[in-house]
């Protein structure tokens, strides 16, 4: 990428002849490249001041962007203690790392955008250490509970029962902030190193740490942590990825058939009022968030567990999506849409008792809270994959019977009191029929003596 350089040599022209030498060095090709190398982002002041402490780490920093972090300092003892017990347990020099790495420096550098010029210097030594050390914490941290390593002590404070109580979940979740990320490459290069062979399914030994006994889909090699984590999220079996996709394609014919009709303004309503409405709220058949379908009336939604990390999570996975061009606005989309049907603590109470949310946070007004405030400030792709679901919902609810059920059971079925005066009203009015007939019944019927 073109940089302008400030010159104190005639300052009123200096920066106009740059200008001027530099517009021939435009070129297209070149610039897709630059961007399409970066995977890794700093989170604008716009976003991060929402909620800055879902996007700072809190335990450990990885990569460039936190290190140094006085906050952070006193965790980096372990990082080193890691490293040795890696290059004791393999066997291999440091060395025998170090120069494939070295070999991929510049991919691993583009990975970060607006990499700070110190860790360029002398060769890029600094962030090739940056690297092995980050690198070979994170595969110990993924690889710990699974492998049985046991060279560590039974009391060190990270790598041991207690670690896995007490410091594995902080450092769970700052494992999956965007900032706070390194190459998967990097893990990548090392570990066959270790092995001597790229046999290794990296996405697998990611989702075997952070999703345990669950299946783990095949994909191609993930940019980093976050990446494989979010795309696991949105995996279907190839049997949905079928259906999905003759679905999308027939959404996207309708929908091109009538874009100016403002199709996007289409507004689903909370859990309660759809339920009032008649539809159905069910699970859906696996726990991927892009699984959300709508049809015959019945709405399906995936099993959700929300808990202290869910927050961070999603902010960190959504940014991602709104960083990354071209990666898909799936998360931005599934939290939109649990934006629109949780309003208050009543909808959370009925998501909960479908089996659709799992409350691991205790209240269900902190859960609704939690929803209606990480779609603040989130603008939603019109190319939405969820747009086809708000169109069906909201022409259901719009429809005059269902409209009418709705107010009906909304007016007198919301509270106890309300239905009690509806049914005396209906008996009342029930008595009142018997006794007209009896009235009338004289002059028709005569009766005999």
């Amino acid at each position: 990428m073109m940089v302008l350089n400030e010159s104190s040599d005639n300052p009123a022209n200096s920066w106009v002849m740059e200008v001027d030498n530099l517009i021939d060095d435009v070129n297209r090709s070149e610039e897709c490249e630059h961007w399409s190398n970066r995977s890794i982002y700093m989170v604008p002041l716009c976003m991060k001041q929402l909620n800055k402490n879902c996007y700072n780490p809190t335990v450990v920093s990885l990569g460039p962007f936190h290190h140094g972090d006085v906050r952070l300092a006193a965790f980096e003892q372990h990082k080193h203690r890691a490293l040795l017990h890696f290059l004791n347990r393999t066997r291999r020099p440091l060395d025998h790392f170090l120069d494939p790495l070295r070999e991929s420096l510049p991919t691993l550098m583009e990975a970060y955008t607006g990499l700070d010029e110190k860790w360029k210097e002398d060769g890029g030594n600094p962030f090739l250490k940056l690297m092995v050390f980050d690198a070979c914490f994170v595969l110990e941290v993924l690889r710990f509970r699974e492998t049985n390593v046991d060279d560590y002590a039974s009391n060190d404070p990270i790598f041991s029962d207690h670690g896995i109580l007490y410091s594995f979940p902080y450092i769970r979740r700052d494992m999956l902030m965007i900032e706070n990320q390194i190459p998967l490459l990097a893990l990548k290069i090392i570990v066959d190193v270790e092995y001597g062979s790229e046999d290794e399914d990296m996405n697998r030994m990611v989702m075997r740490f952070f999703e345990p006994g669950k299946w783990q889909p095949k994909m191609p090699m993930g940019l980093h942590i976050l990446d494989v984590f979010r795309k696991s999220r949105l995996h279907l079996s190839d049997g949905r990825n079928t259906v999905k996709k003759k679905k999308k394609k027939k959404e996207k014919k309708e929908k091109n058939g009538r874009r100016d009709v403002g199709d996007m303004n289409a507004i689903v309503r909370s859990a309660m009022v759809l339920d009032e409405a008649g539809i159905k709220l069910k699970v859906s058949q696996t726990e991927s968030l892009r699984d959300i379908s709508f049809e015959h009336g019945i709405l399906r939604l995936p099993e959700m567990t929300v808990d202290d990390a869910t927050e961070s999570k999603f902010l960190n996975m959504m940014a991602f999506e709104r960083l990354h061009v071209g990666t898909g606005n799936e998360i931005t989309s599934y939290v939109f849409f649990m934006d629109n049907i949780i309003d208050s603590e009543m909808d959370v109470s009925l998501l909960h008792s479908k089996k659709i949310i799992h409350n691991a946070l205790g209240s269900d007004k902190a859960v609704a809270k939690l929803f209606n405030s990480l779609s603040k400030d989130v603008t939603l792709d019109p190319d939405s994959s969820l747009d086809g679901v708000h169109r069906r919902v909201s022409n259901y609810c719009g429809k005059r019977w269902n409209m009418w059920r709705a107010n009906l059971l909304h007016t007198y079925f919301r509270s106890p009191w309300a239905f009690i005066s509806l049914a005396a009203a209906i008996f009342l009015l029930g008595l009142t029929v018997v006794q007209t007939v009896y009235s009338v019944l004289p002059y028709y019927v005569p009766t005999s003596n």
